[in-house]
């Protein structure tokens, strides 16, 4: 059963400008987050994407936890996925979410994502 859903899009330029910061790189993004993108602003701009689109399917946006709280991660052939920590994880459990497929799709100068939280039939 779908539970929620969210899309977000992203200019990449702007990502650009950020993700010059290291102070930006550390509070929103995991280590792994960063080793996986290799400093690639558009796999950056990406996860970011996906953590707006998170924090739609959630239902609150970025109000109870912080966008490091979901962590964006490319599998083996590169499909996303995310894992939840603090109270984003908490916010997913209490809303029976059990689940969260994530997608990203980019352009020279855009990254956009979408998601769905799924949870069990009732």
């Amino acid at each position: 059963m779908i539970t929620g859903t969210g899309c977000d899009l992203v200019e990449i330029k702007r990502m650009e400008q950020a993700c010059g910061k290291d102070a930006f790189l550390s509070r929103v993004y995991t280590e792994e987050e960063r080793r996986q993108a290799g400093g690639k602003l558009s796999v950056l701009a990406g996860s970011f994407a996906v953590k707006e689109a998170v924090a739609k399917v959630l239902g609150t946006g970025f109000r109870t936890f912080m966008p490091i709280d979901i962590e964006v991660l490319r599998d083996e052939l590169g499909k996303p996925y995310v894992r939840l920590y603090g109270n984003a994880k908490k916010l997913a459990e209490e809303k029976k979410i059990i689940r969260i497929e994530v997608s990203i799709s980019d352009t020279r100068e855009y990254a956009m994502a979408f998601a769905v939280g799924e949870g069990e039939e009732t």
